[in-house]
Order: structure tokens, then C-alpha cells, then sequence
């Protein structure tokens, strides 16, 4: 099924990436009455969702709740709870009674939903998105993908509005990068470690860097899997422990509706100092992980003796080099002692997160046209617009790349319904989906939060082609 208009009806919008969040923005607009026509696009033969960090047991760190559409719309067909009815599995989830659901479950119940919404377009890569102003559309070049990841076709798709979901990469430290390229050395991200793991296994010694909840799953699972008292493992970290995500209920108001337009509103500068110094409230470990390393640990001491595991915070990796062939040395330094020393090892986990895409290079051919802050990053206002020349009527919209204006919340999958949803209420010029006034108790700065935006109705409606 496609949500395909003909060349002289174009989109109303075109999705640019297939993850939760322009899944989750597919879903809501599909359930608007007299919906949007839309299309979305996907590089991927299909939806995977981190499968190389699909561990066994790992489990979201946010609620089942906190699907692509409940917290939008409770009553909407493409929910979780929907998913396990559709699946025959609601009364087995109830008595699991399980409020973190698996990451593999998660997966599924996304790649269910992908499966059955219309005007999703998988195995194909966007090239290039350009304004046309004699059309007033945004025009979309992409090219169609074969069963091989080659090019099969080019096309062409015109729409008055753009949605960039096109997620984050795996940030690899600069010192590692010539070693995680070299096919024959065992340096590899966290994003891919279940397709290494057999192969990480088999090595003598394994390191892992990295302090937050990814370095945590995969340190137990290789701890779990290795020989007591021949373990040789090391774990390393930047920070200056291996801390517990904040996971209060008061903290956990930072991913909040309300605490996004606060920190909008705050000055560039103060928004630039509060994320780095907000680190704990998403890079943080899951307590339960924490207690499972360390029971780990101490078992294996039941017997006299302590596992060979090695589990330093406070280090920085200052160079990488190849070592006797395919092993690896890492010359390391402590922050708080400023001693240096090297380790050789034989596979490093770089458990070391992601970076936003850039989206210049989608975008080069709109770079004139769009607005910039004092470090160059895109402007985005309060409804998840990229700031554009007025001569661009159409909107892009963004999704997960807007924690410089928005805060700590722009990846979080708690966020994503209204986030979505936001975002259709000023397509639609609308209120498909009515937006909460209020979402926290914590009162973030002494004046009110701004109410959230009611698009006005009659005339101003931005007009929809119809499908």
C-alpha cells in the first residue's frame, strides 16, 4: 500500500528516515481524519531498531508507555497495548506486570507497526532535498535500493513539508578511528556489538569504554560469559565514576513537555552550559544494571580470589596504536592523578554513544536559506520548525536533532508522541491532537511555562491535498 499522490498532487509531507520518531509521527498522521498524504522514506530494507544492541534481558529505560502514540492518543490502533492484542499476548503481559518492557519487544512492536502503515518507502536513500519556488514545494530526490543495497532507480517527490528523522551515528573518539576502520583489527562500536560478539569472546583480553548504560549491558554480558577467575576484562570510563542514571520521579520531570519549552526559552548561552552539566539524567546506568554487575562480581569471589576484571573511571584514552599485530595498546591518563600508563588488549568495545547527523549534507542545496545560531547550529523553534528564509514557505520539521534548543529530552522515546503530535497540530493548522497544558509539577524558572500553541482555525488552515 502507498500514500502516493500523482506529480500534480503533491505530499503534504515527506518523512526523510524510518525511526521510532517519524514512526511515531507516520502512525498519528495516519489516524487524522481526512489524513495528510504522506511518505516516508528509508535507506534500510526494513525497521531495525539497535539490533546490535538487543541483548538479552535489556530492557527500555523508559515505560511501555511511552510507545509511539499513547501519550498522544491512548485510544490509537498502532499503541504497544494494541500490538499485544494483536499478538494474542495482552493477558501474558499483564501478568508479567512489567512497566520496562525488552528492547527486543520494543523492536517488534515497532517493526509491526511499520509493517502495516501505508506510504512507508523502505530501501530508499534520499539524495538531495531543494525548494522550488515556482511550485512553493519542496522537491526530494531519492534513489530505490535493490535487495543487494544498490541502485535500482531514481525518483523524484514534491511536498509542502519536510520531517528529518534521520536519528544519530556512533561516535567514535578520534584516537580509536584509524584502528575501528582496519578490517583486521577487533575495535568496534557498541551499535554493533551482538554481530561481534562470538568474535569478541574468542579474544584474550577485551576492553570496554565507556560509563554509560550500553558500556554497563555489555560489560555484564561478556562478564557473565567468561571463565571465573580468567575473565580479563577492563572496563574504562571518562567520568569520574560509574554513577546511577538520575531516575527520581522529580528528576525524571526534565522529560517533560513542559521542561522542553522551558529550556527553549532560556538564552543560547545558558542552554549551551546545561547539557553537558545534565549528563546523569540520560548517560547515567540503570540501578538494576549497577546491582547486577556487582552481584556478578561478588559471586565470583565465593571461593576465595577476585575476578580478573579491572574497573577504572576517571581515564581518558589520549592514543590507540597496533600492538604485535591485530592486538591493540591504549595509552591511557587519570584525570584526578595525571599519571599515564598503557594497556594492551586485544578487542576494545567502544561503548562511547552517538552524534547527531549533520543535516547540511541532506540540505546543502537550502544551506542559504537556513538560519543559524552564534555555533553555526540551525535555529528550531518551539514547534520543531528549522528556521528558514521567509522566501521557503514550506516547513522542516525536526526530529532528534534539537537538543541545543530543546534539552536533554530531544532522543528521548517518552517524548516522541508529543513531539509528533506538536508537530501535526501545525501542519494541519489544527488541534488533531490536544496538547496537555500541563505535564510536571516542578515549576522550571519564576515566570509561568509558555502555553503551548493553539493553531488558530477558519482561513489560516494550511490547505491539505487529500488522499
Amino acid at each position: 500500500m502507498t500514500d502516493r499522490p500523482t506529480p500534480d498532487q503533491p505530499h503534504d509531507l515527506i518523512g526523510i528516515g524510518i525511526g521510532p520518531f517519524n514512526l511515531s509521527l507516520a502512525a498519528l498522521a495516519h489516524t487524522i481524519p481526512g489524513r495528510p498524504t504522506t511518505a516516508f522514506y528509508e535507506q534500510r530494507p526494513a525497521f531495525h531498531w539497535h539490533p546490535g544492541l538487543l541483548i538479552d534481558g535489556a530492557t527500555l529505560q523508559v515505560p511501555f508507555l511511552a510507545d509511539l502514540v499513547t501519550l498522544a492518543d491512548p485510544s490509537n490502533p498502532w499503541s504497544f497495548l494494541n500490538y499485544l492484542r494483536a499478538q494474542d499476548r495482552l493477558y501474558p503481559f499483564y501478568f508479567a506486570e512489567r512497566f520496562h518492557i525488552q528492547r527486543a519487544e520494543y523492536d517488534a512492536y515497532c517493526r509491526w507497526v511499520s509493517e502495516q502503515i501505508p506510504g512507508l518507502h523502505f530501501s530508499h536513500q534520499v539524495d538531495a532535498v531543494r525548494w522550488n519556488p515556482g511550485r512553493a514545494l519542496f522537491e526530494v530526490d531519492f534513489t530505490q535500493l535493490d535487495a543487494d543495497g544498490e541502485a535500482e532507480a531514481l525518483g523524484r517527490a514534491h511536498t509542502r513539508h519536510i520531517a528529518l528523522g534521520v536519528g544519530t551515528e556512533p561516535f567514535v573518539p578520534e584516537p580509536l578511528r584509524p584502528l575501528a576502520e582496519a578490517p583486521d583489527i577487533l575495535v568496534i562500536h557498541s551499535a554493533d556489538y551482538l554481530h561481534h560478539r562470538e568474535r569478541l569472546l574468542d579474544a584474550a583480553h577485551i576492553t570496554v569504554i565507556g560509563s554509560g548504560q550500553s558500556g554497563a549491558e555489555i560489560f555484564l554480558d561478556l562478564l557473565r560469559a567468561r571463565p571465573q577467575g580468567a575473565e580479563k576484562l577492563h572496563w574504562l570510563a571518562r567520568t569520574q565514576a560509574f554513577a546511577p542514571m538520575e531516575y527520581s520521579k522529580l528528576g525524571l520531570e526534565h522529560f517533560t513537555p513542559d521542561y522542553s519549552r522551558y529550556f527553549h526559552a532560556l538564552p543560547e548561552a545558558v542552554r549551551d552550559t546545561l547539557v553537558p552539566s545534565q549528563w546523569q539524567l540520560h548517560k547515567g546506568i540503570d540501578t538494576d544494571t549497577i546491582t547486577a554487575i556487582h552481584d556478578e562480581l561478588y559471586r565470583r569471589t565465593l571461593h576465595g580470589g577476585w575476578p580478573d576484571a579491572t574497573l577504572t573511571p576517571g581515564v581518558h584514552v589520549r592514543t590507540a596504536v597496533r600492538h604485535s599485530g591485530t592486538r591493540i595498546e591504549l595509552h591511557l591518563e587519570h584525570t584526578q592523578q595525571h599519571t599515564r600508563t598503557r594497556l594492551t588488549t586485544d578487542a576494545v568495545v567502544l561503548a562511547t554513544g552517538y552524534r547527531e547527523r549533520p543535516l547540511d549534507t541532506l540540505l546543502t542545496g537550502l544551506s542559504p536559506h537556513i538560519r543559524r545560531d552564534a555555533s553555526e547550529r540551525p535555529h528550531i523553534d518551539d514547534t520543531y520548525r528549522l528556521g528558514l528564509d521567509p522566501a521557503v514557505t514550506g516547513h522542516i520539521y525536526v526530529q532528534n536533532a534539537e537538543r541545543h534548543t530543546h534539552g536533554v529530552g530531544a532522543p528521548d522515546l517518552g517524548l516522541a508522541a508529543w513531539r509528533s503530535a506538536t508537530i501535526l497540530n501545525d501542519l494541519t493548522g489544527a488541534t488533531p491532537y490536544p496538547l496537555p497544558q500541563r505535564t510536571a509539577f516542578t515549576t522550571f524558572g519564576l515566570t509561568p511555562h509558555p502555553a503551548p500553541k493553539i493553531p488558530q482555525q477558519g482561513p489560516t488552515l494550511i490547505p491539505l491535498a487529500r488522499g
